[in-house]
C-alpha cells in the first residue's frame, strides 16, 4: 500500500486548505479499513484530525470538527480533507494514513502546508 498526498503548498489565512491523498495497492476491501488524516506543526507532535471508514462513516477531532470535512472517491482511490477558515496556527505537514480498527499502519511522505498572507 502506498499513499501520496498532494496540497497547495501555501494558502492565506481565512481560507480553505484542501489536501488529496492518492492510495494504490490498496481499496476498501472491509468495512474495518479506514483512511484518514494527521498534521505536524513545526516542533510539535502528531495531531489527528479526521477518518472516514469503509463503511462511509466518518470521524473527527472534537476541537477541529467544524472546520473539517474528509471525503472519498472510489473510482480515483482518492481521499481528500478540507480545513476551513485557516489561520497560521494550521501550518503544518499534513499526513494521510490507513487505519486497521483505529492502528495506523501505512503512511504518507506528507505534505507542507504552510498559512500565510
Amino acid at each position: 500500500v502506498q499513499l501520496q498526498e498532494s496540497g497547495p503548498g501555501l494558502v492565506k489565512p481565512s481560507q480553505t486548505l484542501s489536501v488529496t491523498c492518492t492510495v494504490s495497492g490498496g481499496s476498501c476491501t472491509t468495512s474495518s479499513l479506514a483512511w484518514g488524516w494527521f498534521r505536524q506543526p513545526p516542533g510539535e507532535g502528531l495531531e489527528w484530525l479526521a477518518d472516514i471508514h469503509c463503511s462511509g462513516q466518518t470521524f473527527y477531532s472534537p476541537a477541529l470538527k467544524s472546520r473539517l470535512s474528509i471525503s472519498r472517491v472510489t473510482s480515483t482511490n482518492e481521499f481528500s480533507l478540507q480545513l476551513t477558515s485557516v489561520a497560521p496556527e494550521d501550518t503544518a505537514v499534513y499526513y494521510c494514513v490507513r487505519g486497521v480498527n483505529w492502528m495506523y499502519d501505512y503512511w504518507g511522505q506528507g505534505t507542507q502546508v504552510t498559512v500565510s498572507s
